[in-house]
């Protein structure tokens, strides 16, 4: 139940970081251009949230299967899972912090593949919060592969918990997607609200990830409590 809730925080965490919230929505409001309001959008808005889950959900696999194929690693993550998860959660921490700057640059999708994930309807938008998903930002990365992966391999979940954090991360946007084919004039202020609060709840969580990697470093790796 814990590694539940706090997969789907971190979802949320992502989902209004000031990157994937704007990509999201703008994205989604491409997708949705002729789409009906009500149950048409909602289903958009469904469709693009279930293919972010998608993506994470098989990510998450290929790594542990990837991780758990090769003896060495395998036998690794089994003996030092723990040892390896505070320094991990350290460096997480600090880049939501803003402590550690991450200067590599990302993957994003064509403008060829949105346009025409675009005219498919509410498959489109699945596949399009599917490559979206695996757009990753400097915040979105740290989150994923800093903080859930270690989770979800704490825990030998690396189906679920991704899935739970997937669907977290476009809860955002279904609630915004029948305002979006409305053209709600509403809609700008709760994503300025949004990313007033990112800034609260990423430090707050960084702070977190922070204090719970220097206590897994101390009590695993220097046996200090």
């Amino acid at each position: 139940m814990i590694e539940t809730a706090t997969a789907f925080w971190l979802g949320i965490l992502t989902s209004i970081s000031p990157c994937p919230l704007a990509s999201n929505i703008a994205a989604l409001s491409f997708c949705l251009r002729g789409a009906p309001a009500g149950r048409g959008a909602a289903a958009h808005g469904a469709a693009y949230s279930l293919g972010r889950a998608a993506a994470y959900a098989g990510l998450a696999m290929l790594i542990a299967a990837a991780g758990l194929s090769i003896p060495a690693a395998s036998d690794f993550l089994q003996r030092y899972v723990n040892q390896a998860l505070g320094p991990v959660l350290i460096l997480a921490g600090g880049v939501l912090l803003d402590l550690i700057p991450l200067g590599f640059a990302f993957w994003r999708p064509s403008a060829a593949w949105t346009s025409r994930l675009a005219r498919g309807g509410a498959l489109g938008s699945a596949g399009m919060g599917f490559l979206l998903a695996l757009a990753f930002c400097p915040v979105s990365a740290a989150i994923f592969f800093g903080a859930l992966i270690p989770l979800a391999l704490k825990s030998r979940s690396f189906a679920f918990l991704p899935f739970v954090y997937g669907l977290a991360t476009g809860l955002p946007v279904l609630l915004f997607a029948p305002a979006i084919a409305a053209g709600a004039a509403a809609l700008a202020q709760s994503c300025a609200k949004a990313a007033a609060l990112e800034r609260w709840t990423r430090g707050a969580t960084g702070t977190v990830l922070l204090i719970l990697g220097v206590y897994f470093t101390l009590r695993h790796i220097f046996h200090v409590l």
